[in-house]
């Protein structure tokens, strides 16, 4: 994948033409959570911000608090799936 095709999914995202305020200002993640809710591309957003230390706005439909507690979520399934892959070839 080129580089420049990493992040094309972003061309689209529900928010594209959005008020980058409404993702990033405390009170409006309501607003946010329903164009997320819409968004085609939900998934990768989620992944994206998951996959980067985003502590700040609402990423794939889920706010600051609800990102930090899903990365904890992905991050013990992982190790979960690691040790039992240990176990299993053991």
């Amino acid at each position: 994948m080129a580089s420049g095709d990493r992040y094309r999914w972003q061309d689209d995202a529900a928010c594209r033409d959005a008020d980058t305020d409404l993702f990033f200002t405390p009170g409006y993640e309501s607003v946010a959570k329903e164009i997320c809710a819409l968004c085609p591309v939900r998934a990768e957003c989620l992944d994206y911000a998951i996959s980067r230390p985003e502590k700040y706005g609402t990423w794939g439909g889920l706010h600051e608090q609800e990102l930090a507690d899903e990365r904890r979520r992905r991050s013990k399934r992982a190790s979960i799936a690691k040790a039992k892959a240990r176990k299993e070839a053991a």
